[in-house]
């Protein structure tokens, strides 16, 4: 096994044309797992630490553009504020360890089912974006379009994830997970929603209830319909209850080891319950602050 460690992002771009198969190596907090059990044996490493604008971020105040390599940890500290479903997300990764070392990028570079960052990124509206680099040239994948199947992406061998660009939230964004204990655990399913009452619209993600993380097109499009934006009245008790029906229809899940379908499916309804009543109490609250 080779191992590569460019010291910029032009060299690191040229290992992986010389090497397309070779492993992107950041944080390392699934792909060390993986390599210490055997799990898996690359041609080639390809180590990222040295790429130091990949653990940057910006911000034009309409978008993020959240470096691949920036932790879990500073996008709690640092954009809990224009990223609050992701930042909520990232405080249920891991221990501190890890969340001081992994990464959004090695979360979309794994494209685990179970990935907690996933959920929060689908909901963030259709505007987010996947930066693939390669010495071709650049691609923006919008997110709906980047999971294939189970831990399948849709970068080419030579693509490298350089960036994320997130929409600034507009409106209150919430994430939830059931998991076998409290903490450090991998979720058994998770709940993203976001309300972007700019267009009048939803954003939901599920994670770890089908073979890639998805979206809840009809709950979305039943939760538009429903909710009143403009006045910010009370939730009909009728409109979380179908919600969440039609959270846990869009799910396909699998009996595994951390759970049922059916327990899934049932977890996930409650959380798509849970979720909208505590963003439609913040959106509620932002409209008093504003009235």
């Amino acid at each position: 096994m080779e191992f590569l460690r460019p010291a910029s992002w032009d060299e690191a771009l040229a290992a992986m044309a010389e090497h397309p198969g070779a492993l992107p190596v950041s944080g390392g907090t699934d792909v060390m797992v993986e390599l210490n059990f055997d799990l898996r044996r690359p041609p080639a490493v390809l180590d990222l630490n040295r790429v130091a604008e990949l653990a940057e971020w910006s911000s034009d105040g309409a978008s993020v553009r959240l470096g691949a390599a920036v932790p879990y940890a500073r996008i709690i500290d640092e954009l809990a504020g224009p990223l609050p479903g992701l930042a909520t997300a990232a405080r249920t990764v891991g221990s501190p360890q890890i969340r001081n070392r992994g990464s959004v990028g090695g979360n979309l570079g794994a494209a685990s089912p179970a990935g907690d960052a996933h959920p929060p990124l689908l909901a963030a509206g259709r505007g987010v974006r996947v930066e693939a680099h390669s010495v071709r040239g650049v691609r923006l994948i919008p997110i709906d379009e980047f999971y294939l199947g189970v831990k399948r992406n849709c970068l080419a061998p030579d693509e490298l994830i350089r960036a994320v660009r997130i929409p600034v939230a507009d409106g209150p964004q919430q994430f939830s997970k059931v998991g076998t204990r409290n903490a450090m655990v991998i979720a058994v399913c998770a709940f993203a929603l976001a309300l972007h009452p700019a267009d009048g619209t939803v954003g939901t993600g599920i994670g770890s209830a089908a073979p890639t993380p998805r979206r809840a097109p009809e709950a979305e499009e039943y939760l538009r319909e429903s909710l009143d934006w403009t006045s910010g009245g009370p939730l009909d008790p009728q409109v979380p209850l179908r919600f969440g029906e039609l959270v846990a229809a869009a799910a396909d899940p699998i009996d595994d080891v951390r759970g049922t379908a059916a327990y899934r499916r049932h977890a996930l309804a409650v959380l798509a319950r849970r979720t909208l009543a505590w963003c439609w109490d913040d959106y509620r609250e932002q409209l008093g602050r504003t009235a």
